[in-house]
């Protein structure tokens, strides 16, 4: 039998004089003297609690007068209509006129206030992690994760796919990040490696008939961490067989749709599709934010021949329109300059053109150009009154880029990037390879497995830099979700890539041998892709952060200071292990 009758979030007008038990966390405590009030917590909610010296029990007001914060009780006692309602909270309009109360435990003052509205700093709640999981806002997280993984699987299982676990200690691969290592005592000498993906088991699964997988899997990557990103994550990993590439698209958009549709009512409708090519032409990035305008316009061809020499020596000259901003002072005018000039964004300089409200237009440059070419710039960025236009020129690699930050900081500063609307946009045609000068190598752009579109496997013979891979990527609010492709599913042309790519045959095969192999047996085409589960869960609550959507992340540094990880190992386990 339960000790409680009752969660503390579920009690109202309908329940008055009726008679229940409680239990929870004491929140807040108000000692008023004769009335003593407390509010009771659990992860449903928050309950009033009422002791009044003249009418409670004796020993029940002294137990209650000894309460402290965060002390587990169990109370019992009527349900009573409050005189001052607390609209905030589903049971504001009712508290427990207390008649038994007991202590399940006490607890020792807690390091910071566990509200919703906290003193305790990041690290300190890091330290304590299973008290900052009381918190509500903390809770409301990891419940919408909760419903973001049910949903997923409800979905996933309703269109056949099975789901099938695949292995957590495998072999290193030198493709992508750094692999985290595992020393086998059975195997002196020799390790296992994470998986920072289940890539190839997936393709084995193809291999093996199970036309329709997916897992929500664990994940690892030794790399450095940002707000979006974790020494250990969660995948949804999908594969299909028999598939195109617009099948797949279709597939896992209505996922994503089911998903928005679910957990927060939002129909996001049929997700549209834009190549790399326009996504960098237009916006500097392969994951646009397309929440807002500020397409990239070249102007080269306007501005340069007029004597202005930072224009005329530049690769490529870029401008964006921000509506309604020739307000903009010197000062705001300088910030921008300063910020394009910051070492990680490499500009070295900036030029703006201003609308003014009588048709005419003030610049930067004014000495160097006419009324009529600063016309005809605006017109060719559709810029009308009061319009501001922002110039930055250079190399062309670093130019986009630039341009690419300095549109984000605009969306940002105008108020552009409501969380709460939702743009998602598939990125399709990607390089098939990056070539490094320096090291004369190929890299792939997606991974070693992802195939050229149909019309370009002839030019990994010849062109290899020029080939487009069949692969995509989900996009939100400029956040990339998810990535695939269609995958080699022919041994010949899985071992010319991985001659373009500088594996010998050795190499491949001491590498990749056992998928080589499989591909002899009637290997179907097939492709798949894998959404980041907890950018996903950040995307959904308007967060940029997937530290707080995680039960137990690691810090910056990939440190779990909770429980002091990594942490060096005893002697004996080291000799064990043969290092």
């Amino acid at each position: 039998m339960m000790l409680r009758t009752h969660n503390c979030g579920e009690l109202g007008i309908k329940d008055v004089k009726s008679n229940v038990t409680l239990c929870g966390w004491a929140q807040k405590i108000r000692d008023k003297g004769k009335i003593i009030w407390i509010d009771l917590r659990d992860r449903y909610g928050i309950t009033q609690l009422m002791f009044e010296e003249d009418s409670s029990d004796k020993n029940t007001f002294d137990i209650a007068k000894k309460c402290g914060r965060e002390y587990v009780i169990k109370v019992s006692g009527e349900v009573s209509e409050r005189i001052s309602k607390n609209p905030n909270i589903s049971t504001g309009d009712i508290e427990i006129k207390v008649s038994e109360m007991e202590y399940l435990n006490v607890s020792e003052v807690p390091p910071f206030t566990i509200e919703d509205e906290t003193d305790g700093g990041e690290d300190l709640r890091m330290k304590y992690r299973y008290l900052d999981l009381r918190r509500s806002p903390l809770q409301k997280n990891i419940f919408l994760r909760h419903k973001l993984m049910s949903e997923t699987r409800n979905y996933l299982n309703s269109q056949e796919f099975i789901e099938i676990e695949t292995p957590v200690l495998i072999k290193s691969t030198p493709e992508g990040a750094r692999d985290f290592i595992v020393p086998s005592r059975m195997n002196q000498g020799e390790y296992y490696a994470l998986p920072q993906s289940p890539q190839t088991f997936k393709q084995l699964l193809m291999v093996s008939g199970y036309d329709k997988y997916y897992q929500l899997v664990k994940c690892f990557r030794d790399e450095d961490l940002r707000a979006d990103r974790q020494p250990e994550f969660t995948q949804i990993d999908c594969e299909m067989s028999f598939v195109t590439r617009e099948d797949v698209l279709k597939s896992f958009g209505k996922l994503i749709n089911h998903l928005f549709n679910e957990v927060l009512k939002t129909d996001i409708g049929e997700i549209p599709i834009m190549q790399y090519d326009e996504a960098i032409n237009s916006y500097g990035s392969d994951k646009p934010d397309l929440r807002f305008g500020m397409r990239f316009r070249d102007i080269s061809s306007i501005v340069q021949g007029n004597g202005f020499k930072v224009f005329d020596d530049s690769e490529v000259i870029l401008s964006i329109k921000v509506k309604g901003a020739s307000s903009y002072s010197r000062k705001e005018l300088d910030e921008l300059t300063n910020f394009v000039k910051k070492p990680q964004i490499g500009s070295k300089g900036l030029v703006y053109i201003k609308c003014n409200e009588d048709g005419s237009f003030k610049s930067s440059v004014d000495k160097f150009y006419t009324q009529e070419i600063l016309n005809d710039i605006a017109n060719v960025n559709n810029a009308k009154k009061n319009d501001l236009i922002l110039i930055l020129a250079g190399e062309k690699s670093q130019t986009f880029s630039a341009m690419s930050s300095l549109r984000i900081l605009m969306g940002d500063r105008l108020g552009l990037r409501d969380p709460n609307n939702f743009k998602p946009i598939w990125i399709v045609d990607f390089p098939m390879f990056s070539y490094d000068k320096e090291s004369n190598d190929y890299h792939a752009m997606h991974h070693p497995f992802t195939s050229p579109i149909s019309s370009d496997t002839k030019l990994l013979d010849s062109e290899p830099i020029k080939a487009k891979a069949n692969a995509y990527d989900l996009v939100i609010n400029g956040v990339e979700i998810g990535g695939g492709s269609i995958r080699i599913h022919q041994r010949i042309l899985q071992e010319k890539v991985f001659k373009i790519l500088g594996f010998s045959s050795k190499e491949a095969n001491d590498q990749f041998g056992f998928l080589l192999n499989a591909f002899r047996y009637g290997t179907p085409p097939h492709g798949g892709i894998a959404f980041g589960f907890d950018r996903l869960c950040a995307l959904f609550a308007g967060k940029e952060s997937i530290r707080d959507f995680i039960a137990f992340p690691k810090n910056t540094s990939g440190r779990d200071t909770m429980i002091d990880s990594p942490s060096a190992i005893d002697e004996d386990q080291l000799k064990e292990l043969g290092l």
